[in-house]
């Protein structure tokens, strides 16, 4: 598979950092978004907040499907497709899609590995059209149940491949899984692109748009600080919480892995660059899965990621 970088931080929707915001808003009025593009590159921005309306709680109805169910959802990883611009004739398709995007997702280590920790679940939101807004061009309008589009805040932001969702209805209905640790939500659309946060998204008819969901699960279960080191220059703030990023040069931190082979390839060392900024802070590795699409986890995040699949799922091996 070809690796695709990053475009945006998935796990820091909210992030606050004291930057120049688009036409001089307060933090309070803008999100900080990720997303992805197939040209590789990697950026942060800010988009100014959306009011999101709920749906009335008699439209939140749908059928939910076990893709996978291995346990319990309190003593599993439950993860919610919902889906968006599917109409009732299409859900075969939104049915291959999130069975695509689940493949894809389990070929990754150590997901691989741990399928049976994780419950996969798919939410049937019956949309009245098919697509989502802005697809195929800037302008197009779809009636669809969870109001998805590109360029979600218009052209101005240079936002053509972010896919938003309405967030406050995409966990109403993932609501109705039995659990829903991590919710995606899958776009009736073949043209690339996603977007990270609490819910995130992905392009569900795209066939590189599953490893969005391996990032964002490397937030969202490892508690994983994204390694790319875009937009800002020199770090000086505290060290970081995160296992995965320090302050120190020396890699310290992760001083057991220290010159171990990793699986994304080389050696685990102490490189420049990591979780925006491009002096500062370091990571172990060169490139992994938090620093670019279609790359392995280094061997502290894959680690981090096991620590808390066992500590989810005691029972399990």
């Amino acid at each position: 598979m070809r690796a695709h970088r990053l475009l945006l931080p998935l796990a820091v929707v909210f992030a606050v950092v004291a930057v120049p915001l688009p036409g001089g808003a307060a933090e309070s009025d803008v999100e900080w978004m990720e997303v992805f593009s197939p040209d590789g590159a990697i950026t942060r921005t800010a988009v100014p907040r959306t009011f999101e309306s709920r749906a009335a709680p008699a439209e939140v109805r749908a059928a939910v499907v076990p893709i996978q169910q291995t346990g319990a959802p309190e003593q599993r990883f439950d993860l919610v497709f919902v889906g968006d611009g599917y109409t009732a004739a299409e859900t075969a398709a939104y049915h291959a899609h999130v069975v695509d995007k689940w493949d894809e997702l389990s070929a990754v280590e150590p997901f691989k590995s741990y399928q049976r920790y994780f419950n996969v679940w798919r939410v049937d939101v019956v949309s009245n059209e098919s697509g989502v807004d802005n697809d195929p061009a800037l302008g197009s309008a779809r009636d669809t149940a969870l109001d998805m589009g590109f360029w979600c805040q218009g052209r101005d932001l240079q936002t053509e491949r972010l896919l938003c969702v309405n967030q406050t209805k995409a966990t109403q209905f993932a609501a109705l899984a039995p659990g829903a640790d991590q919710v995606i939500a899958l776009g009736n659309t073949a043209k690339y692109g996603g977007a990270g946060g609490g819910v995130a998204t992905a392009a569900g008819g795209n066939a590189q748009a599953g490893q969005i969901a391996v990032h964002e699960l490397g937030h969202s279960i490892g508690g994983l600080a994204d390694e790319y080191d875009y937009p800002y220059e020199a770090y000086s703030g505290a060290e970081p919480t995160e296992v995965n990023v320090t302050k120190d040069p020396t890699g310290a931190k992760w001083s057991a892995y220290l010159g171990q082979p990793s699986p994304d390839g080389g050696a685990v060392g102490a490189f420049t660059g990591a979780k925006y900024h491009r002096t500062g802070l370091y990571r172990p590795t060169s490139d992994s899965i938090m620093r670019t699409l279609g790359r392995e986890f280094n061997l502290v995040g894959r680690d981090a990621m096991v620590d808390a699949f066992r500590a989810r799922v005691p029972e399990l091996p």
